[in-house]
């Protein structure tokens, strides 16, 4: 097993068997159960604005395992034992990218279809709306590891996450919504914002690690 394969598996299995994954979907499908309280029960209502609560809700999800996707390795030492086994940081980066994403993903669009139900999406939005956020949570994952890699070890981490990665994730949050509402070209700026974090971040993170390294 290559060590880029062996940080995503160790990613993938540490999220699920300390039970970090179960609070961002339990706090996603709490939003789509507490939303129609707020607005009322018009099915209709709920039905236009559904695909932009789902992703809202996706992005804040987002948020909540950002600080247990660096800090703990940084003050356990892992990542300098990766750095002294001539790892780049950039790399461990991308591989914990990929781990934080496989971990998050499946279990996003799965709670995604309870989610369309409460908020009575109709069945023929529900298959653009779990395209889109397929082609988001790359996205969102590659900026929950910068923003986890610039905070890390930072007093007030949790704070400061939210504040350095909302902004950057306002561009996934409209063109995501914007492919459940038939917006032409939606998919492809949404693909586009995606692929230029999953590109970019890893990179970021790795500076950032670097430099809290020396």
């Amino acid at each position: 097993m290559s060590p880029f394969t062996a940080i995503v598996w160790r990613e993938l299995r540490r999220a699920w068997s300390s039970g970090g994954l179960l609070m961002p979907i339990a706090f996603f499908l709490l939003v789509a159960i507490l939303f129609p309280f707020a607005i009322g029960p018009d099915g209709k209502l709920l039905a236009r604005v559904g695909g932009g609560v789902i992703w809202a809700a996706a992005l804040l999800a987002a948020l909540l395992p950002v600080e247990r996707l660096v800090t703990p390795d940084v003050e356990s030492g892992v990542l300098d034992q990766f750095a002294a086994r001539g790892l780049s940081d950039a790399g461990v980066a991308a591989a914990k990218m990929v781990g934080h994403w496989l971990g998050f993903a499946p279990a996003l669009l799965a709670a995604t279809m309870i989610a369309a139900a409460l908020l009575h999406l109709p069945a023929p939005a529900l298959l653009p709306l779990l395209a889109g956020l397929a082609i988001g949570t790359p996205g969102l994952a590659a900026l929950g590891i910068a923003t986890a890699a610039l905070v890390a070890g930072l007093r007030g981490a949790g704070a400061l996450a939210g504040l350095v990665m909302l902004p950057f994730a306002v561009p996934l949050l409209i063109f995501g919504a914007g492919t459940g509402s038939d917006q032409p070209g939606a998919f492809k700026l949404l693909a586009a914002v995606s692929l230029l974090l999953v590109a970019g971040c890893p990179f970021v993170a790795g500076a950032a690690i670097r430099m809290g390294r020396s």
